[in-house]
């Protein structure tokens, strides 16, 4: 089986840190994970500086980036972030809103409803733009601020956005709540006439068991950050996503392909640990 691996360290995994990097420490991160074979990576998030400055400098990120065989993703939330992330030419467009009310306000200061609407109009702009679109529906396994979420609310949005013409889907455990049954319900329920994929945090260590599980249904996308950085500003004590390095472990012991050197990305991880000046969460670059 193969399976493609989209690296968002540079993006979910550094814009919930305490450290703000300079872009070009930024988009030097980006070239050692290119370099290891992944095939995207998510290299900014087009986010007025103000609410998260650790994003500060998309547009320098991107230019100090190269055109090659790795996809440089941008998340853009509205509009004007679209308009930014085209005029710098990102690769591809990735754009995420949680599936709950109360979430919604509070990370895109808009309702739920409005959230959907505002993807689908960036999913057009996308493709107007000639770029591929990709849609993150996050919380789709548990809230900060409501707890459960209806399946039924997560299959609904996840319909409306392949109507919308989103290229891909992703299912993001947005606080690390999920558990393997879970996957299985959902992934089992939603559409899949456009490819599906998990975006997993491991903030209760149940993030591998349920990468598992997606293999288990046939799952091909998958996002991680390299030494399992990450968390949402907007989300109450939600700590980072699966490793890179750990995840391609896993792939790698159940015979996946995914094309991407682990050693590589190990040292990219070790890497990134002197930068930040401390050990991160992720545990196979340390052994």
């Amino acid at each position: 089986m193969e399976i493609s691996v989209c690296d968002v360290g540079p993006r979910d995994g550094l814009q919930n840190d305490a450290a703000v990097l300079e872009p070009s420490v930024r988009a030097e991160l980006c070239r050692r994970l290119a370099a290891t074979g992944l095939p995207r990576v998510e290299a900014v998030s087009f986010v007025h500086p103000k609410l998260v400055p650790q994003m500060a400098g998309a547009e320098d990120v991107l230019a100090a980036l190269e055109p090659g065989d790795t996809v440089w993703a941008a998340l853009v939330l509205n509009a004007k972030g679209l308009e930014r992330a085209v005029q710098a030419a990102a690769g591809e467009i990735h754009v995420a809103y949680p599936v709950t009310e109360t979430f919604a306000q509070r990370n895109q200061n808009m309702g739920l409803e409005q959230a959907a609407q505002a993807a689908a109009a960036i999913v057009g702009g996308a493709h107007e733009a000639g770029l591929r679109a990709t849609v993150t529906l996050g919380a789709a396994f548990g809230c900060p601020f409501e707890g459960a979420v209806d399946p039924g609310v997560v299959v609904e949005h996840a319909a409306r956005m392949t109507a919308a013409g989103a290229d891909e889907l992703m299912l993001a455990d947005t606080i690390g709540i999920g558990v393997p049954s879970q996957v299985h319900r959902l992934l089992r329920d939603v559409p899949r006439d456009v490819p599906v994929g998990l975006h997993l945090h491991n903030t209760r260590n149940t993030g591998y068991a349920n990468a598992y599980a997606g293999l288990e249904e046939g799952v091909t996308l998958l996002d991680a950050s390299v030494g399992g950085l990450g968390g949402c500003p907007f989300a109450p004590r939600a700590t980072g996503n699966i490793a890179t390095e750990d995840l391609l472990n896993l792939l790698e012991g159940e015979g996946a392909t995914t094309g991407v050197d682990l050693d590589g990305v190990i040292a990219v991880a070790q890497w990134l640990s002197g930068v930040l000046g401390r050990e991160l969460p992720g545990l196979v670059h340390r052994v």
